[in-house]
């Protein structure tokens, strides 16, 4: 059923009046740039942003943010934040930034729901085992974020609009700056050049005040998090007074079960005051060393956790055993293995990623698509021999 052009006129009327109430910094709808721009698309309904949005939520490599674990891989607890939920957490932080900013909320959304897509298995020792992997097979580096615009863009050819592209490709929350100032315009040359910088081990920043938004939403939605997942599965003591005297000292928490949500709240303040009216993203000075000196504690007592690292050198030699498989089953071009029928066969993945990657690559994106729970499924299938069941044969 179509809508009237009556109708039509009257909703465009009225997002026009939405668009006039926003920030001069903010990106328009009417600037959305595509590499190819191929599909139709009906701009008053679903403008441009809010269709990225739409198709990041139905990407394949969307779905499979529901079984990878933002920080605590190996333990078992239903309470605990995946990426998922993680995702949806800095959408939310993010929006709520940038309505009071008068920014493009659908570009927000669209940034945040894609930003850790590209993420692997076991989270970010996954990643630096992938990393070293591929280094030594001759892909170059692994990043996370460059791995995300490569399963939206290369093999699953969204046609997302590059300025959702820039900001999943800039997002970087590991790395705190407290002063974000979009780079400038926005190209696909210059997505290719920022990509090769980050592999390089360059910094980079988002060319729009949506992505610093989202890039500064990150850090809020995990700070907190972490610490009280840490806290529900024992990694921290709630009584630590390290911990204690951080969080009072910064952001006057004396509770831990408030942890996440004053930080948020916080922060959200003081970004909103700190970047009002400013063709900027920043944090007051106090509460940038508040977040350092959160982070840092957290790399001391949760990332660096014995519990945590204790099976670096176990998931090393998965991600070997897997690369070094999937490699030998391109190269002998074994047709029924997973990667063909779970991966390359697919009717979802981009005919010109199958022709044009090299098996390096598409040994890569498949391994670092894969979710926790799959990872280890096809780790087992690999490894562990095969048993066949046998008949009994009675004499008569």
């Amino acid at each position: 059923m179509d809508i009237s052009p009556a109708t039509l006129e009257e909703i465009r009327k009225r997002q026009a009046a939405v668009e006039r109430t926003y920030s001069p910094y903010a990106a328009r709808n009417a600037g959305a740039v595509r590499k190819k721009d191929a599909r139709a698309e009906e701009p008053v309904i679903r403008p441009p942003f809010s269709r990225d949005a739409d198709r990041i939520l139905h990407s394949r490599a969307y779905t499979r943010y529901i079984d990878k674990t933002q920080v605590f891989s190996l333990i078992d607890n239903d309470h605990i934040t995946h990426r998922v939920l993680h995702v949806q957490l800095v959408s939310k932080v993010a929006r709520t930034i940038g309505r009071a900013l008068g920014l493009n909320e659908d570009l927000i959304e669209a940034v945040a729901l894609g930003h850790d897509i590209g993420h692997v298995p076991f989270g970010h020792t996954g990643e630096e085992c992938l990393d070293g992997i591929c280094r030594q097979a001759g892909v170059g580096a692994f990043r996370h974020n460059v791995q995300s615009v490569q399963f939206l863009d290369a093999i699953e050819d969204l046609d997302l609009t590059l300025q959702t592209l820039d900001g999943v490709l800039c997002h970087d929350g590991e790395k705190f700056v407290g002063r974000l100032v979009p780079a400038g315009p926005i190209s696909a040359a210059s997505l290719r050049s920022k990509c090769e910088m980050i592999r390089g081990g360059a910094p980079v920043l988002p060319s729009t005040m949506e992505g610093c938004v989202v890039r500064a939403a990150d850090v809020i939605a995990y700070l907190g998090r972490d610490l009280q997942d840490a806290i529900e599965v024992g990694l921290i003591d709630r009584d630590d007074d390290d911990l204690a005297a951080i969080c009072r000292e910064t952001f006057g928490i004396d509770d831990y079960q408030t942890i996440t949500r004053t930080t948020i709240d916080t922060l959200i303040k003081d970004l909103i005051t700190e970047s009002f009216g400013k063709a900027e993203i920043s944090f007051s000075d106090e509460a940038a060393e508040g977040v350092k000196k959160m982070q840092t504690f957290s790399i001391d007592h949760v990332y660096n956790h014995p519990r945590l690292t204790s099976q670096h050198e176990k998931i090393r030699r998965m991600f070997a055993a897997l690369f070094e498989h999937y490699s030998a089953d391109l190269e002998e071009e074994k047709r029924d293995s997973p990667i063909y029928t779970d991966y390359l066969d697919a009717p979802w993945v981009s005919r010109e990623y199958r022709e044009e990657a090299s098996e390096g690559e598409k040994v890569r994106d498949f391994i670092a698509g894969m979710t926790d729970r799959y990872f280890a499924e096809r780790f087992r299938a690999v490894v562990l021999p095969e048993r066949v069941r046998g008949t009994y044969r009675t004499e008569g």
